[in-house]
């Protein structure tokens, strides 16, 4: 429990530090062209889901993230000691989820991205967040943990004795 709780604070602070800091430091339609053509800062605020999914549906998003963030907390709790990955999975997904849902809350139902991937000015990834990517990360977790590592246990090698 303890790193889940860990895991899930630290990802909602550090989300939400940057997310001060873009808010202070950023101006609309003033990129910072950190590694250009490729990484840029610009501020957006996104009253949507991932990619803008489900725009101007605030309340819809609040009472899912909130539902989502509370099954995704008392999972967390739930988890055996031995499940590590797992235990650092859900914080980053449940840290991620709180920092967004404390923007709908607190920013006028309006989410601050500010991460701004292009690539070779043909490609724009959509604007994204530190809570977006914790997401993303814990997530991944979640897959290798249980496609690969648990697969592995599973399914040990057997070792060969030398006659």
């Amino acid at each position: 429990m303890v790193r889940f709780s860990l895991c899930t604070g630290g990802i909602f602070i550090l989300d939400q530090i940057t997310k001060f800091l873009a808010l202070h430091f950023l101006h609309p339609y003033k990129p910072i062209k950190i590694l250009p053509p490729f990484f840029w800062l610009t501020i957006r605020h996104n009253s949507g889901a991932a990619f803008s999914l489900f725009s101007e549906q605030t309340i819809v998003l609040t009472i899912f993230t909130g539902l989502a963030s509370a099954l995704i907390i008392w999972w967390g709790i739930k988890l055996p000691p031995d499940e590590k990955i797992m235990q650092i999975s859900l914080g980053f997904i449940g840290g991620g989820a709180l920092g967004n849902l404390f923007d709908r809350f607190f920013r006028g139902g309006l989410v601050v991205d500010f991460l701004d991937l292009h690539w070779l000015n043909k490609i724009h990834w959509p604007t994204f967040n530190i809570a977006d990517t914790a997401i993303c990360i814990g997530v991944g977790l979640i897959m290798l943990d249980t496609l690969i590592l648990r697969k592995k246990a599973a399914h040990p090698r057997t070792v060969r004795k030398r006659a």
